[in-house]
């Protein structure tokens, strides 16, 4: 995939380009892919489709999308966990959130090596 500079990576390419990505899940409210730069050697990462810019700026309007966010990172987490034997679900914030759209990760294994 062409490398991305923008501040929102998942409403400008993944969610309009699903087609671009390794899918998991997806359904009407979220999007799961395999990461597209790995940073452990399982990466996915679980979107909700509308634009919500992080998880400290969800409001009561946001209930069914974080319903459904939840709901897919249990899944996605339960299906890693049970092919890898552990599994990790992280969210970032602030200046550790690359792109501003709430994103959870779910990851196993080591650190990949870049380069």
């Amino acid at each position: 995939m062409a490398s991305y500079s923008g501040s929102d990576f998942y409403c400008d390419v993944a969610i309009p380009h699903p087609d671009l990505l390794d899918v998991v899940l997806e359904n009407q409210r979220v999007l799961a892919f395999h990461h597209t730069r790995p940073f452990w050697e399982v990466h996915i990462v679980v979107v909700p489709k509308s634009h919500i810019p992080s998880l400290t700026d969800t409001s009561p309007d946001d209930a069914e999308d974080l319903a459904a966010l939840l709901a897919a990172v249990k899944e996605v987490a339960r299906g890693v966990e049970q092919e890898h034997g552990a599994a990790a679900v992280t969210t970032n914030l602030g200046a550790y959130q690359d792109s501003k759209h709430l994103h959870v990760h779910i990851h196993s294994g080591g650190r990949r090596t870049v380069g």
